[in-house]
């Protein structure tokens, strides 16, 4: 008798997973190609100077990471922002300036990682000499990922370059 229910309990199992299998096997893997989405150019009121914006990942529900690779000219950047669940940005490429508000502003280059923690007011952009490109992910509280504020001023903007000189 226990073999007998040793056998049905494992019967159960299997199919159990041959069902969860095929349910995940309807899913399909979403690629979307290098270059196959339109670049738009950073609106006026969100970014100051020459920006695009790849927005290829958007959260799709039940998930709320979403982001963008955006590419700043030299002397471009973003307007003063805050997200409700933070931000991670990680530079692909250049020299960039990172500043929360009534904080030092920080150079970021290729390679670094940057997390901006929720509600904190903040700035990102290219140096005045180097361009620079990061991918920026976060998530979706609510349904909003963002809140603009603000354009920064070039009197904010005026970073230090690698010798100290403004």
């Amino acid at each position: 008798m226990i073999e007998k229910k040793t056998t049905v309990a494992s019967a159960i199992a299997a199919a159990a997973f041959v069902s969860a299998s095929s349910a995940l096997a309807s899913e399909a893997i979403t690629i979307t190609h290098a270059g196959s989405q339109p670049a738009i150019i950073g609106a006026p009121g969100r970014f100051t100077g020459s920006v695009r914006v790849e927005d290829s990942f958007k959260a799709t529900a039940p998930a709320t990471v979403g982001g963008a690779t955006v590419t700043f000219e030299p002397g471009a950047r973003t307007a003063w922002h805050t997200h409700p669940l933070g931000q991670t940005l990680i530079v692909t490429s250049g020299v960039g300036v990172v500043q929360m508000w009534d904080g030092p502003q920080q150079e970021i280059r290729s390679s670094d990682t940057v997390w901006i923690p929720p509600g904190v007011k903040h700035w990102h952009g290219a140096s005045p000499r180097n361009g620079m490109t990061h991918i920026a992910f976060s998530e979706s509280l609510d349904g909003k990922s963002v809140d603009w504020l603000e354009l920064v001023t070039d009197a904010q903007y005026s970073p230090r370059d690698a010798e100290g000189q403004l």
